[in-house]
């Protein structure tokens, strides 16, 4: 396949008009097709459906303790449920609290507890004149759009294929006491699927923040989300690290099986030091008298534990493992060896990024709706969705079927080559 950058200024001309038809084409099948964000597709969440018969009005509705789940009570989560989440982050259940449906909503209420009550007696982060944060990019929209809400400062930091650029990270971090936090995702990494290098997770570990209330936000979404279990990411325990380097405080793990039974009815969990979980319940006690420890049993009794959960993500692989499959030979097929942009071959986690020629990511995002293909914004992987190259594209294939993503993704290697040429026609 002869690269466009080799190409005469005739040639390049020749091929686009050849690209055009094609899109012309798909823009004429009136398609509706949605890879606009990660969500689990009906197949997986058809999984779990057998959860919801394992309690029932005949069920022993008391946990391991003889707590009666129907009632009031117990902040920190029932037993059952601390042990599975323990044993899934490899933690103690002694060092977990386990919330409600959604990973993301305890992350939120971390950072809006930190402004309001300070961190561990700090002072509250809405009485200092300026807050910031560090934002491995890509990342996580989500992540970024819960800073920008609270009117934090966020701070690129380049990733790379071992994590977060921690040259960066260790002389900021150290530097500057208005750095309070950073957003990690250390397995599988929303949108690049990279795994942090032991390395990195020590040197992590070992940062000496110049402030006091700095916390790491370790977001553990894809911990146990493998599509190839022979290559399954291997991450370093960061609560392990933190402790050895004398940091335990410094953490906050956040998991949840938002994308392991039903995505809206999850069980999501923190793990962190004595101090930072005593800490957290002053206003959590105030906030709840106990989260919804009925699902928590549901999750406990039918999981059992840690290998349960692993044994049905192999069934999630088994559905998403085709669908990355399909995109990836797509992108080889169509752009290998064009000299159009890049991408990395995840071995797990939600996502595939896709980096355009630097300009393009907008234009293909545009090209592709009006082709009947909605993907995620360009630029939503980075703060305030300013992706100062333009180039970033996150690719969702895990919600459409088989025959629906086929079509998305030969759309989306026209519109990159569509874009492309262009760019360089104009150039």
């Amino acid at each position: 396949m002869q690269s466009y950058e080799t190409m005469s200024k005739e040639e390049l001309q020749q091929e686009f008009e050849q690209v055009k038809a094609i899109y012309k084409e798909y823009q004429g099948k009136g398609l509706k097709l949605d890879m606009s964000r990660g969500k689990p597709s009906t197949e997986q969440l058809d999984l779990g459906l057998e959860m919801l018969d394992i309690i029932n009005s005949k069920s022993d509705m008391k946990a391991e303790n003889g707590i009666d789940t129907r009632n009031y009570g117990v902040l920190d989560g029932i037993p059952d449920a601390k042990k599975l989440m323990a044993e899934v982050m490899e933690v103690t259940p002694d060092e977990v609290m386990i919330f409600g449906n959604s990973s993301l909503n305890t992350m939120f209420d971390m950072v809006a507890r930190s402004m309001i009550f300070g961190v561990c007696g700090d002072t509250p982060w809405c009485k200092l004149d300026k807050v910031k944060w560090l934002c491995p990019v890509p990342g996580y929209d989500r992540h970024f759009a819960v800073t920008e809400h609270f009117g934090i400062e966020m701070i690129n930091i380049p990733m790379s294929e071992d994590g977060p650029d921690m040259d960066m990270v260790e002389k900021l971090v150290s530097s500057d006491p208005a750095i309070k936090g950073i957003w990690c995702v250390p397995k599988y990494s929303n949108p690049q699927g990279v795994v942090y290098s032991d390395e990195t997770v020590r040197r992590m570990a070992n940062l000496k923040p110049a402030a006091s209330d700095f916390r790491i936000y370790w977001d553990n979404a894809y911990i146990v989300h493998h599509l190839y279990t022979a290559e399954e990411g291997k991450l370093l325990n960061i609560i392990e690290e933190c402790k050895k380097a004398g940091n335990p405080d410094m953490v906050y793990e956040f998991a949840s099986t938002s994308k392991i039974s039903l995505a809206g009815s999850g069980i999501a969990a923190i793990a962190s030091s004595e101090k930072n979980l005593a800490d957290m319940k002053k206003t959590i006690t105030i906030q709840t008298i106990g989260y919804d420890k009925v699902n928590m049993l549901r999750h406990a009794r039918y999981f059992k534990n840690a290998q349960g959960v692993l044994d049905h993500m192999k069934k999630h692989a088994d559905i998403l493992r085709p669908r990355f499959e399909l995109v990836l030979e797509t992108l080889d097929r169509e752009l290998k060896g064009r000299g159009v942009g890049t991408w990395i071959n995840p071995k797990g986690g939600y996502f595939v990024t896709y980096q355009t020629l630097e300009g393009c990511a907008t234009e293909v995002i545009r090209l592709a709706k009006e082709a009947g293909v909605v993907m995620t914004g360009a630029g939503a992987p980075f703060p305030y969705h300013k992706d100062p190259q333009d180039s970033v594209i996150r690719i969702a294939p895990s919600y459409p079927s088989l025959e629906e993503l086929k079509d998305a993704a030969e759309i989306f290697a026209v519109c990159v080559r569509y874009a492309s040429l262009e760019k360089m026609l104009q150039d």
